[in-house]
């Protein structure tokens, strides 16, 4: 069967990857804006992982908080409420002028930016049937690489001449015309609201929290953003003080990295859907592990080797999150979608906000600039990575015995099919 997408459809996809875009671009910008923020804010690199780490405590905080509610609302309205908490936390990182009032700004940030991807991923899963989320996944999350293609190289060019405050600015306004553009165009997201669920919040929350069933989704998507929060804070300065790489020549780095990561993303969600979801995330996980191995170990290296290295690490590092996510959709009832993927994504901030503050104090930077015990960090990573593939084998073990019961409540007018 040949699936074909409305014109709506895919605005949504659009939209939904335009605001992918501007969430991760705000987390990921700090990264490579980590070399001036250090110096200019004079911190420490225990410092700069807590304002890394506070985004994600902050999100995994409203997260919890939010889960009882996430199938109670309209989608479009959750989703609308926090975007705009999100351009606030994003203005006020903007005008930050000290580390205090950067902590407090990504706290803000956090605490409504980090529940959007779970809105997100629950109204594609609201939407679009199984059989095609590898696909839908693929795009929405080429954000990712996009944000590293057009948005990380800008935000270090604006950081040079205007200050590291700029790209928050940047941001900001992007947000906010796509925040008018889902107001105007998308429609209520309210298929969810005639599945009966429970009457209290709390109790609702404590329901799905509880169920034996979804433990095994709750704990593999709660280790895979481990790596990310543990390498990337203090990637732009192990890439420019032990690679030998420029801070001139640090956003060609993330340009020609997004640019394969964005071609690599959809033809890696076709492929999940064509050859399954776990066979391409195990596989993406055993060729993470190879390169992390090496590339934490890397010494002075050409700008060519690093930017081809740098490909490979993000196509595999796509294919773990594009499959994963994927196939993580599937672990919850209709009735519990949303609070699943809140509580999904909670777990996986403050996982991430520990792991992001571990690595600070994991990594020494010396005087000169160079990063110790970056080693030290892949070999916690490649640890992190193969559990997790473990944890996913039980994952797609229960969405298959779901998938071959009788099927229900799964969206039928969403999608036009095609034979």
């Amino acid at each position: 069967m040949k699936f074909t997408f409305s014109k709506y459809q895919i605005f949504v996809v659009a939209l939904l990857a335009f605001i992918q875009f501007t969430v991760v671009l705000d987390f990921m910008i700090l990264s490579p804006l980590g070399v001036q923020v250090m110096e200019q804010l004079k911190i420490s690199t225990s410092k700069f992982g807590l304002v890394v780490s506070a985004y994600a405590f902050s999100a995994g905080i409203s997260g919890i908080l939010a889960a009882g509610f996430a199938d109670r609302f309209d989608r479009k309205k959750m989703l609308l409420f926090f975007y705009g908490g999100f351009v606030l936390g994003t203005v006020l990182c903007g005008i930050a002028p000290n580390y205090e009032f950067l902590l407090f700004a990504r706290i803000v940030t956090g605490l409504f930016g980090g529940v959007i991807a779970s809105i997100s991923f629950a109204i594609i899963a609201d939407l679009f049937p199984l059989e095609v989320r590898g696909r839908v996944m693929g795009l929405v999350m080429t954000a990712f690489a996009a944000s590293q293609v057009f948005g990380l190289p800008i935000g270090v060019f604006f950081s040079n001449i205007w200050g590291w405050q700029s790209p928050f600015w940047m941001i900001a306004l992007i947000s906010g015309l796509v925040g008018i553009a889902a107001i105007f165009n998308l429609q209520p997201i309210v298929s969810h609201l005639s599945e009966k669920t429970e009457n209290k919040a709390i109790k609702h929350l404590v329901v799905t929290a509880g169920n034996p069933n979804y433990l095994p989704g709750f704990l593999a998507i709660m280790l895979l953003a481990t790596g990310g929060y543990m390498l990337m804070p203090f990637g732009s300065a192990f890439s420019v003080h032990n690679l030998g790489i420029s801070l001139e020549d640090l956003p060609l780095v993330y340009f020609v990295t997004g640019i394969v990561s964005m071609a690599a993303g959809p033809l890696i969600g076709r492929a999940a859907d064509k050859f399954g979801k776990y066979s391409v995330f195990l596989y993406s996980s055993l060729i993470t592990c190879m390169i992390l191995f090496y590339y934490t170990s890397m010494g002075i290296s050409p700008l060519w080797f690093v930017i081809l290295i740098n490909s490979a690490l993000f196509i595999v590092i796509t294919g773990r999150v594009i499959s994963a996510n994927a196939l993580n959709s599937a672990m919850p009832e209709l009735r519990d979608r949303g609070a699943y993927m809140a509580i999904s994504s909670s777990l996986q901030q403050l996982s991430g906000g520990i792991a992001s503050y571990a690595a600070g104090l994991i990594v020494i930077q010396t005087p000169s600039g160079y990063i110790q015990g970056y080693p030290n960090l892949g070999y916690v990573v490649i640890t992190a990575i193969l559990v997790t593939a473990a944890i996913m084998y039980k994952v797609n073990e229960y969405v298959q015995s779901k998938q071959s019961a009788p099927v229900k409540n799964e969206p039928e007018a969403a999608l036009v099919s095609e034979i």
